[in-house]
């Protein structure tokens, strides 16, 4: 993962964690998948195993999402942002409604 989230300031220290704690479990999750896969588990297992897995992807997308409208509630006018590729509220909503 980027050391920057999508509004090009650097996210906190927390919320970066947090983002890299779901992503982990959602890669354990899917190689649980791969595993059950491989050893020809049944039908219903595989199908459980890959909506958690999709579920915590969607967490984690959630999750930079809401990290990215925090820095722009805390900072509308983007004062924060030297570098001027701050993301604005419509192409936050545009990545919002992609997770969907």
């Amino acid at each position: 993962m980027s050391s920057e989230t999508t509004t090009g300031a650097a996210p906190s220290a927390d919320a970066q964690r947090r983002i890299a704690n779901r992503l982990k479990r959602a890669r354990g999750q899917l190689n649980a998948v791969i595993d059950a896969v491989e050893s020809g588990a049944d039908c219903r297992t595989v199908v459980n195993q890959l909506a958690a897995v999709s579920s915590a992807l969607d967490r984690a997308g959630f999750a930079v999402i809401s990290t990215a409208m925090r820095d722009c509630a805390a900072d509308p006018e983007g004062k924060a942002d030297a570098a001027g590729d701050r993301i604005d509220l419509d192409e936050l909503e545009k990545l919002f409604l992609s997770l969907s």
